[in-house]
């Protein structure tokens, strides 16, 4: 049984405007990709899979993200991506989740991606790992309950004033210029664009509790290191 509140998430998705920013391109630029959003039910209650990236990758190292990546002609659209990607990534069986629906097109400008966020419940969860040594480090579930105990939420802010190396679109989901969303869960620093779709996820779904909007700390300097790769 898929819940309520993800239903009602894949049925509204495409009814709250995707901000300026992070619209695609007119004109068709920029790769195609997919990332899942897989939720399921833990010991903790509802959790969604995060992975976090090889610390010796160029494009986003050592990142917390969803699975995901580029959609291949063979995959036969972004839900066909994120599956694969998921498996590859952390040795899911596909078979175990039950696809919900798509959020709208958008688009990560200094990846030149754009990415379609799919929803996914895993129903019957398989033992995951990281899969693809060379691209993932580690594998999580993180329940939900962690990811809106105020005491894990915080922004983050850019050097020189930026939000994140990916600028804008973190602070398009939060429509606040004093920082971006980010997470501390789990030993995990989760930000950028990973974390302003969870912001946005945890409050349309009606999970996010009150939390200090005001605690703002600069991005660590390693992190900031590894994400200016590429």
């Amino acid at each position: 049984m898929v819940p309520g509140w993800l239903t009602d998430l894949a049925a509204n998705a495409g009814r709250n405007p995707v901000p300026e920013v992070l619209r695609p391109p007119d004109d068709g630029a920029g790769r195609r990709a997919a990332v899942l959003l897989l939720f399921g039910e833990g010991s903790a209650g509802p959790d969604v899979l995060l992975i976090q990236r090889s610390s010796n990758g160029r494009r986003h190292a050592g990142q917390p993200a969803f699975p995901g990546g580029g959609v291949d002609p063979e995959d036969d659209g972004p839900i066909g991506a994120a599956l694969r990607e998921a498996q590859e990534e952390t040795g899911l069986d596909p078979r175990g989740v039950k696809i919900v629906g798509t959020m709208p097109e958008l688009y990560v400008w200094r990846s030149d991606n754009r990415v379609t966020p799919v929803l996914g419940w895993w129903h019957t969860p398989s033992a995951v790992h990281a899969a693809s040594p060379d691209e993932v480090e580690s594998v999580e579930r993180i329940p939900v309950a962690e990811l809106v105990d105020p005491a894990n939420r915080l922004r983050l802010r850019y050097p020189r004033g930026r939000a994140t190396p990916e600028e804008d679109p973190p602070r398009a989901f939060a429509g606040d210029p004093g920082g971006a969303p980010a997470f501390r869960v789990r030993g995990l620093l989760v930000w950028g664009f990973t974390a302003g779709i969870l912001d946005r996820v945890l409050a349309v779904s009606g999970f996010e509790r009150p939390w200090d909007r005001s605690r703002v700390e600069d991005l660590p300097p390693d992190v900031l290191r590894l994400a200016s790769r590429g």
